[in-house]
Parts: C-alpha cells; structure tokens; sequence
C-alpha cells in the first residue's frame, strides 16, 4: 500500500507506539506531521530524519494536547490531513477513592478529549476531498478493565465509543474511522521497566516478561510498534475500505478471555 500524496497527523509522537506508526506511514510514502508537547531541537531533528529516511516530508509541531484549542490548532498548523492518528496518552494508577481529580482531568483530556478535538478540526477538510481515515489508538483497556486505572478505562472506553460515532456521522463519504486496541506493546518505556521487574521477582528477562509483565496477554508476546503501525497503514488501503466503526485488538488473545 502505498500513500504518497496523503498527509498524516500522528498525536503523541515522538516515541513510542506513535513513532512505530509515523514511520510505517512514512514507509508507505505518506507525508507526516509528528506531535508532543515539548519542542526542543531533538524532536524537529527526528521528523528530519524519518523525512529524509524515507523521502518523505516530514515535520515536528508541538502542541499539548491537554488542551482543546492547541488539538484544533495542531491541525491547522499542518494543513489538515488525510489521516488523522489519534496516539496521545497518558498513565496514572491509584484506588477510586483515592485517585487525584487532577490526574483524572488530565488522563481524560489527554486520552479521550484530544480525539475529540482533532477529529472535529480534520474532518471538514476530509470531507471536502472525499476521503479520510481516523484512527484512534485505544487500547485493550477500550474492551475490557483492570483495578486501579479509572481514569484510563474510562478514557479508552470513551474512544471507542466517540470512534463508531464518527464512523456513521461519516459513513458513505470515503471516510473510515477505527480504533486500534493494544495490549502490551514493546516501547522503550516498557524496556525501562524489566530490569526493575526482574530485580522485585528475582526472575531472569524471559520469565518476567512472560509470567509478570505478559500475565494477561495469552501470547505471552508484546506486540511491537510496527505491527501497531502497520495495522494503520492498512485501514488506510483501499482493502479496508468498508472497515469502519471497529475496534480491532492487537493485543495477542488478551480480550478473547
């Protein structure tokens, strides 16, 4: 599949899922727009390099996705978009009773508003040239729940739900949008992580991968951030064009439990 003449807008990018997914769009010829909150000489250096390694153009355009009028801004920064990757996202873990309001304002702005706003920005556009594809990064906690992560769950939730909204508000116009759930997935944040975790269990590497951090992914493997990016670049193919309104799990068997 191939997108040149496409323009790409890929949320919460500059690591990560996101990265994996800028540059497989980017390896399929699509112009693509990077995005954090910071905006340091690194980050505009990376959309150098993912631009210059695969003949693309590429651009870095920070904005804190926290807030709704920088979301609507990002997009009109890029010029609009062909393909809208909603990835943004953070994490915070405690018990109901007890978790910071803060941190819940933030996790559902980040995580659930954020699509919102981008979406509601790019889709005129999309419209006008009578094609489009919005993809929201879920997650398997879209599907299902786990203890202690209110805030996420329910943001994730929420993007599910706000991905079939769109799909039939722009069902019939050469638009999709589809949200993609993954379960664990290998990002450097994660490979931070196994270290410590091998030192707490007193495992080697493969046995706390697949018996601590893997426990509920039936594979007992991550899913890698070219499988995340590649699954988006085939909802952009033409072979997915009556794909609308999913949430397709990447996540190894974890929601077939």
């Amino acid at each position: 599949m191939r997108l040149e003449g496409k323009r790409a807008i890929v949320t919460g990018s500059n690591s990560g899922i996101g990265l994996g997914v800028a540059e497989e769009l980017a390896r399929a010829g699509a112009e693509v727009v990077i995005n954090s909150f910071t905006d340091r000489e690194e980050d505009h250096a990376l959309a150098a390099r993912i631009g210059a390694e695969h003949g693309v153009k590429a651009r870095y355009i920070a904005a804190d996705m926290s807030k709704g009028e920088d979301c609507r801004a990002l997009v009109e920064k890029a010029g609009g978009c062909d393909i809208l990757v909603n990835n943004a996202g953070i994490q915070f873990v405690s018990p109901v009773e007890s978790f910071p309001v803060e941190k819940w304002n933030a996790i559902l702005a980040i995580n659930l508003s954020s699509a919102f706003h981008t979406a509601a920005a790019a889709l005129p556009g999309m419209r006008d040239r009578g094609w489009g594809r919005v993809v929201n990064i879920a997650s398997a906690h879209g599907l299902t729940a786990s203890p202690f992560k209110s805030a996420y769950v329910a943001a994730k939730h929420g993007v599910v739900g706000l991905t079939k909204t769109v799909a039939l508000e722009c069902a019939g116009q050469g638009i999709t949008a589809n949200a993609i759930c993954p379960g664990y997935v290998l990002t450097p944040l994660v490979e931070a992580q196994i270290p410590d975790q091998m030192k707490v269990h007193n495992m080697d590497r493969d046995t706390v991968i697949r018996e601590v951090m893997l426990e509920r992914q039936p594979s007992r493997q991550f899913a890698t951030t070219e499988q995340i990016g590649g699954t988006v670049v085939w909802l952009c193919s033409p072979y997915a064009d009556q794909v609308t309104g999913t949430a397709i799990s990447v996540d190894g068997g974890w929601t077939a439990l």
